[in-house]
């Protein structure tokens, strides 16, 4: 963990405290992508649209993959209940396609104002983090 942390702060130097703030909010909600392998390529899009850092942006997405597998079940779940599905309480019932639906509904419920609300979070609370190191 200490050398993930060393990477990701390396990879974090000389950047403004609202572009760390849009790298750890756009690489944890991207992360979060309930299909395998897609929060990589989400990842590398938002980096060429925004132009932002790719490979600090990479590095919060993988570091958040064991969340991406946590938030699977719950994803699913929330986008059973808004899909108003009849496997409500099991939404793995209709099988992989199902719940692979049923989480990409879930999660895009949830990311949106997941996102905004972390990223004007993190904006207030890093530049007095940074002011507080430099003293």
């Amino acid at each position: 963990m200490k050398r993930a942390r060393a990477r990701l702060a390396g990879s974090l130097e000389g950047l403004s405290p609202k572009t760390v703030a849009l790298v750890l909010a756009l690489g944890l909600v991207l992360g979060m992508f309930p299909i395998y392998g897609c929060p990589t390529i989400l990842c590398a899009l938002a980096s060429l649209v925004l132009g932002i850092n790719l490979p600090a942006l990479q590095l919060v997405n993988q570091l958040v993959t064991p969340l991406q597998l946590a938030m699977l079940v719950p994803f699913a779940r929330l986008g059973a209940h808004i899909m108003r599905s009849p496997g409500l309480a099991a939404p793995f019932e209709g099988g992989l396609g199902a719940v692979a639906i049923h989480a990409v509904a879930g999660w895009l419920c949830i990311s949106l104002p997941l996102g905004i609300l972390l990223y004007l979070a993190l904006g207030r609370v890093l530049p007095r983090l940074r002011l507080k190191e430099a003293l």
